[in-house]
């Protein structure tokens, strides 16, 4: 995948951390690669839905924001981005104890790109993972508007 920004690490790791979602969540950003990005969400009771379980619409959040920052890694430099559609589908209750989540481009456009995202259930130091869910993400290249920043 082209990279437009050489710096393109750590200008997705500043925006990242400018997510206060993503703090309250408890999502952590633990790899960046170009087009593809992995958070990690431990599972808390406070994220939890009436069984136990992550709640849908943590896990939605948590590939949502994969998927973009994947697409965010191959922007330029001055850009920002915004997810414009996406559609999920639940395999399996997230049970934890930890949800690593991944984002990969699969069409980089000089406007919209097509990112794919895959959640899984996840022991810690442990291989084994289970799917628990998948993405697909319509993205937006933002140039030229103030009210939106990288």
């Amino acid at each position: 995948m082209k990279v437009a920004d050489l710096d393109f690490e750590q200008r997705t790791r500043d925006s990242f951390a400018r997510q206060p979602a993503m703090a309250t969540l408890g999502v952590t950003l633990e790899e960046i690669g170009p087009g593809r990005v992995v958070v990690a969400m431990a599972h808390r009771a406070g994220l939890t839905q009436q069984h136990g379980f992550l709640h849908a619409g943590m896990v939605a959040t948590a590939l949502d924001s994969a998927c973009g920052y994947a697409a965010f890694t191959l922007m330029p430099a001055h850009a920002g981005v915004l997810t414009i559609e996406f559609k999920i589908n639940l395999l399996a209750p997230a049970r934890g104890p930890l949800l690593r989540v991944e984002g990969r481009v699969k069409k980089a456009g000089r406007t919209i790109s097509v990112v794919d995202g895959e959640a899984f259930e996840h022991e810690v130091g442990s291989n084994e993972r289970k799917l628990v869910a998948t993405m697909t993400a319509t993205i937006m290249t933002i140039t030229g508007r103030d009210d939106v920043r990288n």
